[in-house]
């Protein structure tokens, strides 16, 4: 019961921020110094290559850090698990 709480507040969350980002306008994936040495380059394709590829250089990492949290939440998962077989023996 409490996870299907938790996952019909959890889904409209998920759902609004995800729509914010497909309808963003820009996504600027790089840092202010980067975004100012850029500014003065006319080359609009390279620009927007640059932070596809800042982007798409933020996967691993979000990637491991997601993983890592996945890994905990089914431990913590399966030792109340084994905790509750372990009372109701």
């Amino acid at each position: 019961m409490r996870v299907r709480l938790q996952l019909r507040t959890l889904l409209p969350v998920l759902a609004t921020v995800a729509l914010l980002l497909l309808f963003s306008m820009t996504a600027l994936g790089q840092c202010s110094m980067c975004r100012s040495s850029l500014a003065g380059s006319n080359n609009a394709f390279f620009i927007r290559n640059f932070n596809i590829g800042v982007l798409v250089l933020l996967i691993p990492p979000v990637t491991i850090f997601c993983s890592i949290f996945v890994a905990l939440k089914r431990y913590k998962a399966a030792d109340r698990e084994e905790q509750r077989e372990d009372h109701t023996s």
